[in-house]
């Protein structure tokens, strides 16, 4: 399976962004995404079978309990094909930081001006 096709589906998306900040038992990714999505475990399952065959997460056993994690392997995999297309707006976020950067500088040497009057 294509790394995008396995990213266009939202619940597997939502198990790498629960495993971002560390490893979770297969138990507790199974209860986050059956509330969320209201799927079954043998659905989580699958989804975490497909991320393991692509590439994008990784599994240790650890007693009976098994850990997921997040495998870079498969996002450097997307953000290198995402790279070659890097040079058609990094040009343009660059100019729109140098606007913000020169629109701060410009309010920051404005004169404060004083409102007089009663509020409506």
């Amino acid at each position: 399976m294509h790394a995008f096709e396995v990213l266009a589906d939202p619940v597997r998306r939502r198990i790498l962004e629960l495993l971002a900040p560390g490893e979770m038992a297969s138990g507790e990714v199974v209860e986050a995404i059956g509330a969320e999505f209201g799927i079954t475990q043998a659905a989580v399952s699958q989804h975490l079978k497909v991320l393991r065959e692509s590439g994008f997460a990784i599994v240790r056993a650890e007693a009976q309990r098994r850990l997921y994690s997040v495998d870079v392997a498969g996002l450097q995999a997307v953000d290198a094909w995402i790279g070659r297309f890097r040079s058609f707006w990094e040009p343009k976020l660059d100019a729109l930081a140098t606007e913000i950067a020169r629109g701060k500088r410009e309010r920051r040497k404005a004169p404060v001006i004083k409102r007089g009057g009663k509020r409506a």
